[in-house]
């Protein structure tokens, strides 16, 4: 379909799940996780407030900087590693498409 791109996520199940995403619609990873009905909270609404939608990259993507407010987020955050990004701060664009992620496992 036009506009759209492939996003792969491996849940906490191990199983994983292929998804459509609208590149025309102004949506973050987090939105499209929720949409797909998976397990991720995004408790705070996408601010970088809560790491509710932590995610590991395990592509090799050329993603933005981690902001100021993600990296001290990630920071206060259980089991990050060093591939560790925030749902909400990954925007869905036509240069994510093919990202594969895992989703981080729930706090400590």
């Amino acid at each position: 379909m036009e506009n759209t791109i492939q996003v792969s996520v491996l849940d906490r199940e191990g199983e994983l799940h292929s998804l459509e995403a609208p590149t025309d619609m102004a949506m973050n990873i987090m939105e499209l996780c929720k949409a797909y009905e998976l397990p991720v909270e995004g408790t705070c609404g996408g601010m970088a407030l809560c790491a509710s939608c932590h995610v590991y990259v395990l592509s090799d993507h050329e993603l933005p900087e981690p902001t100021d407010d993600e990296l001290a987020m990630l920071d206060s955050a259980f089991f990050v590693k060093s591939n560790s990004r925030l749902g909400c701060q990954l925007k869905i664009k036509d240069a994510l498409d093919g990202l594969r992620l895992q989703l981080a496992p729930v706090g400590g």
